[in-house]
């Protein structure tokens, strides 16, 4: 192996460096890989000095090749911006708010006015009670039953908790 290195190095690195385009590290790469496939096949080299060279340039120029589609097919780009953020996916959300209004809309009239006070503008129990002119104990009783409904309405619909 020594003396292949010693015949052939620098005619190889100059090889390499013009099939890189003058890329140092790329050329590095490629004489080294080049010379590990030698190591691995010393027949090769026990031919003639002229046929271990074109052994050599060949398997350097495949490597080279090689290199190249591969980087071709990454279709690296070398930038110093930042890629782009996640954007959460509100999907999930919008289709429960669907099912929800949808399920609102099989409940009582009484029931979806109560649901729609104290959950979806924030009344208090107090606040919907003035607002519907029915006693607190009413707006209570009237939001279980009316949250057990939804419950039931939103299980015949497929959703699970």
């Amino acid at each position: 192996m020594r003396a292949l290195h010693d015949e052939h190095a620098a005619a190889l690195w100059s090889y390499a460096l013009r099939l890189t385009s003058g890329d140092r590290v790329r050329a590095e790469d490629v004489v080294q890989e080049t010379l590990l496939r030698a190591w691995r096949h010393p027949a090769v080299l026990d031919q003639s000095q002229r046929s271990a060279r074109a052994w050599l340039f060949t398997v350097a120029r495949r490597i080279a090749i090689d290199d190249w589609r591969s980087a071709a097919s990454r279709s690296e780009v070398a930038t110093d911006a930042l890629p782009e953020l996640p954007v959460p996916d509100d999907t999930e959300r919008a289709v429960q708010g669907w099912l929800v209004a949808d399920a609102l809309g099989e409940l009582s009239p009484r029931h979806r006015e109560v649901l729609m006070l104290c959950f979806f503008q924030g009344m208090s129990v107090a606040d919907a009670a003035t607002q519907l002119g029915v006693a607190e104990g009413t707006v209570k009783s009237r939001t279980h039953y009316a949250l057990r409904a939804l419950r039931l309405v939103l299980e015949e619909k497929g959703v699970t908790r």
